[in-house]
């Protein structure tokens, strides 16, 4: 499905002539499937790979998910250079039934779902009361959504506006997102072999890493200072996916563990636009700095927060297999 609306924005752009609206269906569709495909796949790998090697599973899949991202960005801009976008899209839409066919097939390594009578309706009020009995997991989404909304504000817009202004640009600020990509895959690579008494512990104090990236572009600091912040937050969020896919996927019932995932999908993501909508008008009242400033510290006090609290501080990931 997502390959097909692809389809259709690539047979636009042959025409040369793509209306606004075909843009905007196209990114909802893909929203849409991006939405669907997460939590499934929450629940997919767990089915697919022994507990004891779940969390190298999931660090291994991020690994090559991360690589994918920057090698395509990398061939993309090749392609568009030497070929034009049409066959750019053309290209990712075919990589997407690819990528289908190939998960299509693991059909038969996952457990068949039980039937029953009951409706969506009752499966989400479900999945929602076995979501909002695990403590630490609300109390996580809760407070990530809030780093996301000030992570989403500060690169997505503050960040290339002080690249502009102090900086060379686009060319400063590639290189603090290039420097984010290789902490994604430094993360996937020690997520291989950390071994955590307190994951969420050791989660949380790492993640001081997204004050001290938005306090180095507040100032601002050297370009390079702010891409080795980047690459800090870059380890510290692959970390998160991690450790925290294998802790749900350990603690969270299986036959529930998609839809508890499509809960913390939707609220990890909720304040993400809010983020990118309150930067502009927040850095005019304040300035940008001031406004960089303000998410360093928000971010930080609520760290300490999450911190303050036992069950987010003393979890641990039980070792014996979450029952069917």
């Amino acid at each position: 499905v997502g390959s097909a609306g692809l389809f259709v924005q690539v047979a636009f752009f042959a025409t040369g002539d793509v209306p606004l609206i075909v843009l905007l269906l196209v990114n909802i569709n893909f929203g849409l499937m991006w939405g669907i495909f997460w939590p499934a796949m929450s629940g997919v790998l767990p089915a697919l790979v022994p507990d004891e090697h779940l969390q190298g599973a999931n660090s291994v899949n991020n690994f090559f998910s991360n690589a994918a991202m920057i090698l395509g960005a990398a061939v993309g801009g090749i392609i568009v250079a030497g070929w034009g976008p049409t066959w750019a899209l053309a290209i990712d839409a075919a990589t997407f039934v690819v990528g289908g066919s190939v998960l299509f097939s693991f059909r038969h390594l996952s457990p068949r779902s039980v039937q029953t009578e009951n409706t969506m309706l009752d499966d989400l009020i479900h999945g929602w009361k076995i979501f909002i009995s695990f403590r630490w997991i609300v109390i996580g989404v809760f407070g990530f959504s809030f780093i996301i909304l000030a992570w989403a504000a500060g690169e997505n817009i503050l960040g290339p506006l002080i690249a502009l202004k102090e900086f060379n640009g686009a060319k400063s600020w590639s290189l603090v997102l290039t420097a984010e990509g290789i902490g994604l895959l430094l993360g996937s690579i020690i997520g291989l072999k950390i071994k955590l008494k307190y994951p969420l512990r050791f989660l949380l104090i790492i993640s001081f890493s997204i004050s001290l990236y938005m306090w180095s572009m507040a100032k601002p600091q050297s370009i390079w200072f702010i891409a080795f912040c980047a690459l800090l937050w870059g380890i510290t969020l692959d970390l998160w996916i991690t450790l925290w896919s294998t802790a749900m996927a350990r603690e969270v019932p299986r036959e529930a563990l998609s839809r508890v995932s499509s809960f913390d999908a939707m609220g990890t993501m909720l304040l993400r636009p809010v983020g990118l909508a309150i930067a502009g008008p927040l850095s005019m009242a304040i300035g940008i700095s001031n406004t960089l400033h303000f998410f360093a510290v928000f971010t930080a006090v609520l760290i300490i927060a999450m911190l303050a609290t036992p069950v987010m501080r003393n979890m641990q990931i039980t070792e014996e297999k979450v029952p069917e």
